[in-house]
């Protein structure tokens, strides 16, 4: 059995700090939150992108890390794109050390849009997709008109009234992009096209930050009862049905086998929302909604802070900001301090059990956590 002792998180947004500080810093984080020191740690599990167009011209990440904590330690870097963080701790689960820091960084914002956008789609495939002029944007813009001529009850209203709904969460976090800066459903109908029928406000957006967590094999209060990994074809051409992303079924069914819990045990859930359909089609593979109904729910308020499954209470990717590799640990980070009842506003009203769902690329890597309250260790 796998415990988490502690996590840590920088504020997502525009920092001064480079990529490696970012880590640094939410490591200490964790490390405190923890109650240890980091000679106690026995090794580190770490993800980044080092991109090729940043300023910061610094690969080896690991050694870096060495570097900054002063250690000869094991340090091994997982890479599987917007799914790094979760990526990072499903491997750190499986190795046979006592104590083990996972930690995910990356710096966005001193690339230029344009820089940004060839840097991520780089994680789909390059002969057929990247050099026809396919970007993120634009393939899941393909997936929301594909869902949406299948089952066409679902509307662009319903992506708005996702957006909306993490953004609300988002304006009472802290450590979010837009903290304090609600906006409206209005706001998000009325903003620009990006791909119909993904507007503006239906992506999320690119910051700067670091995330992590310490796990070890001694109890602690907050247990990693299921962690699955599982990967899809990579040109989304080449599946079948891109209504439903086939690796999110089979990671989500064999983590519920491994917690022994159904998805209506959930009591609160971090859902990968790169962009809105993302989260959409999400709540349905997860168990949470049937094939194409999650939009009554959605119009029900299943999913809001006082619904049945509150989803999103960090305010997602979406509103929190999406820094590629320290995400999937942002999300352990909100769900194991709403486990513990330290979000304030935000808290919601019981979370024993928890579930993170991570996504790489447009579903080609997915990694579903689920974690459960153990009580005091």
């Amino acid at each position: 059995m796998t415990f988490i002792r502690g996590v840590g998180m920088t504020k997502f947004g525009i920092s001064d700090k480079l990529t490696h500080q970012m880590a640094y810093e939410a490591s200490v984080e964790a490390l405190r939150d923890a109650n240890m020191a980091f000679d106690e740690i026995d090794a580190v599990v770490c993800s980044t992108l080092e991109f090729f167009q940043s300023i910061e011209k610094q690969r080896h990440f690991p050694a870096m890390l060495s570097s900054m904590f002063r250690t000869h330690v094991p340090i091994i870097k997982v890479e599987a794109a917007c799914s790094g963080g979760g990526a990072a701790l499903w491997y750190a689960n499986q190795l046979p050390y006592e104590n083990i820091l996972v930690v995910g960084s990356d710096k966005l914002m001193t690339m230029k849009s344009e820089a940004i956008t060839d840097e991520f789609m780089m994680a789909a495939e390059n002969r057929y997709e990247q050099t026809e002029g396919l970007n993120f944007p634009s393939q899941n813009a393909l997936v929301a008109q594909e869902y949406m001529q299948k089952y066409p009850s679902t509307t662009p209203h319903h992506l708005a009234l996702i957006a909306a709904k993490n953004h609300a969460n988002a304006a009472l976090n802290p450590k979010a992009k837009f903290y304090q800066q609600p906006i409206s459903l209005e706001r998000i109908e009325s903003s620009p096209v990006v791909c119909s029928p993904l507007r503006l406000f239906d992506c999320s957006i690119s910051v700067d930050g670091g995330a992590a967590c310490v796990i070890t094999k001694d109890k602690a209060d907050i247990e990693i009862a299921g962690s699955s990994l599982y990967t899809d074809y990579l040109p989304t051409f080449e599946r079948d049905d891109n209504t439903s992303w086939e690796a999110a079924v089979l990671s989500s069914k064999e983590a519920y086998a491994q917690a022994k819990v159904a998805p209506e045990d959930i009591d609160v859930a971090e859902i990968h929302d790169a962009f809105t359909i993302v989260e959409l089609i999400a709540y349905e593979d997860l168990g949470f909604a049937k094939k194409g109904k999650a939009w009554q729910l959605i119009e029900k308020g299943h999913f809001m802070k006082d619904g049945k499954l509150p989803a999103n209470m960090s305010g997602g990717l979406k509103a929190k900001g999406h820094p590629i590799s320290a995400t999937g640990l942002a999300q352990i980070y909100e769900l194991v301090k709403q486990m513990r009842g330290l979000q304030g506003e935000r808290q919601v009203r019981r979370a024993k059990t928890a579930l993170a769902h991570n996504v790489g690329g447009a579903g080609g890597t997915i990694v579903t956590h689920i974690l459960k309250h153990r009580g005091a260790a």
